[in-house]
């Protein structure tokens, strides 16, 4: 259901040396700039630069003076270069594409070229094809050349999305098709595949979130899912509401009690050829999947509840790091659990102060409707544990405002039992940039979850302990058993109130691309 990408294909050889620049649909050349060094009065053009102005006959430097630019990453100018006004008259560039793109990359570390990328999407929208030797660095051993291929790329695809349009509304143009220069070899070819496999995936999940409630509840979830996962030869199992009453799944049943639309429960699993237990790890990964969120009876304000479409992003990322991982032909078997229900307000819906059995029999207090998503995650989190046999158990939810207030719009809450588990999810996050920050699971604080009535409370009943998001993952811990466990709250970074580099304005789709790290590249 993705929109395709656009295209990304590589080629040996500089500027001054390709005939692609002589190609009728090639639209634009794309030049780095670096920040000015000791002695330098400005930026500084890049690899590849030189023979571009000499075939232009256009000093670049100045040209980025003038445009005012210094040469930082994510900075780009087009310059258009005028035809001839009168007959006679030859322009050294006769022949070439007409604009030359004037793209900062700083430092050229993965974050700068990444937004780097971003520029030169956003700055080509509506061409055809643009050509550049952005990150094509002199003295790159082969892994150095596949990080920057890999970074420029994952940029200028992540920074290509737009937010689909009803069909009676103009499409926004779509992005140009980048051909690399001066880059070929199987490592980079592969490194530019994981790109691609990434932003895909991260397209995914970021038309899954912005689709609207109207359209999109638990049972259309469900369908996308087997959807998705079904042209990638995925197995996938959906639970409906009888059966999730037979096996006594309270906590989703109870969430979903009352919309009109009733909860499912969406299993999807890869398993590669080569994989034997105990040859390989099991890792499922669980994602709230709550299709829209009105508060339930602890009602929202109604500001609140405009971006609430985007509360099941945790089941597309999980859904899309699924695909993707089967994609990249990782070697362990993973499983995405996604737990999907609309929280609404009916005659049904369950209230502050009901107890509700969980799966596996825990009882639960609840003390406020809108702290649904840990429901739901409980019972998928307790049910994976049960029936699934994980290595690893990993969460993703947009779960608790506190998170936000805690660490922003750039960083996940990241909690875990296991600090080898932490540390990758962490160097994974590192690699991807997409940030997450270890959070304590602080011991003290765990009477908060206590109840008189029951095995547990969900929200706390001292206010003044606080720490939300700690709360909530505390509360989680008690349905993943003995599991090597941890939790990501992306309340922050899911969700972003406009364009930032590789980041697009709605729905982030953030979590893709540090779950593959993690599934894929990171030991």
């Amino acid at each position: 259901m993705t929109r395709a990408l656009p295209l990304v294909t590589l080629t040996g050889g500089v500027v001054a040396d390709s005939d692609l620049l002589l190609e009728p649909d090639v639209d634009a050349v794309a030049v780095p700039l670096a920040p000015a060094g000791d002695g330098d009065e400005g930026p500084q053009p890049r690899r590849g630069a030189a023979s571009t102005a000499a075939r232009y006959g256009i000093d670049l430097a100045e040209l980025a003076e003038r445009a005012g630019l210094t040469g930082a990453a994510g900075e780009a100018h087009v310059a258009h270069l005028p035809r001839p006004a009168g007959s006679g008259i030859v322009l050294p560039w006769a022949g070439l594409p007409p604009r030359i793109v004037l793209v900062g990359v700083g430092q050229s570390s993965d974050t700068d070229l990444r937004r780097a990328g971003a520029a030169l999407a956003r700055a080509t929208r509506g061409l055809r094809r643009v050509v550049t030797t952005i990150g094509d660095d002199a003295g790159q051993s082969p892994s150095q050349a596949a990080r920057t291929a890999r970074a420029l790329t994952e940029g200028f695809l992540l920074a290509a999305y737009t937010t689909p349009t009803a069909a009676a509304r103009p499409t926004v143009k779509p992005a140009a098709d980048l051909v690399l220069l001066g880059r070929d070899g199987t490592r980079v070819a592969a490194a530019v595949d994981a790109a691609r496999i990434a932003a895909a995936g991260t397209w995914l999940a970021r038309e899954l979130a912005a689709t609207p409630a109207s359209t999109k509840n638990p049972q259309w979830l469900a369908e996308r899912a087997r959807e998705v996962a079904g042209a990638h030869g995925l197995e996938v199992t959906v639970l409906g509401p009888a059966e999730l009453a037979a096996q006594g799944f309270g906590g989703i049943l109870a969430v979903g009690a009352g919309s009109a639309s009733p909860p499912r429960l969406v299993t999807v699993t890869y398993t590669p050829p080569t994989y034997r237990p105990g040859s390989a790890r099991h890792v499922v990964l669980v994602g709230k999947g709550i299709t829209y969120d009105t508060g339930g009876l602890s009602i929202k304000p109604r500001e609140s509840m405009v971006p609430m479409k985007t509360d099941m992003t945790g089941a597309a990322v999980v859904l899309a790091a699924v695909v993707g991982a089967a994609q990249s032909g990782a070697l362990d078997k993973i499983t995405a659990v996604l737990p999907l229900a609309e929280n609404h307000v009916g005659a049904a819906s369950y209230r502050p102060g009901d107890v509700l059995q969980m799966f596996g029999g825990t009882t639960v207090e609840i003390a406020n409707t809108d702290a649904e998503g840990r429901l739901v995650l409980a019972d998928a989190l307790a049910w994976a544990d049960a029936t699934l046999a994980p290595d690893v158990l990993v969460d993703v939810a947009t779960l608790t405002g506190a998170a936000t207030l805690g660490l922003g719009k750039q960083h996940a809450a990241l909690y875990g039992t296991d600090p080898a588990l932490v540390a990758a999810l962490r160097r994974a996050g590192d690699e991807s940039g997409e940030l997450a920050w270890p959070m304590p699971l602080v011991e003290e604080y765990d009477e908060a979850v206590h109840s008189q009535v029951a095995d547990l409370r969900h929200v706390p009943s001292d206010r003044h302990i606080g720490a939300g998001s700690v709360t909530a993952a505390l509360f989680l811990r008690r349905f993943v058993g003995e599991r090597a466990w941890a939790h990501l709250d992306i309340a922050g970074p899911a969700r972003a109130a406009a364009d930032r580099h590789e980041i697009t304005e709605g729905a982030t789709g953030w979590g893709v691309r540090l779950l593959l790290r993690y599934l894929v590249d990171v030991d």
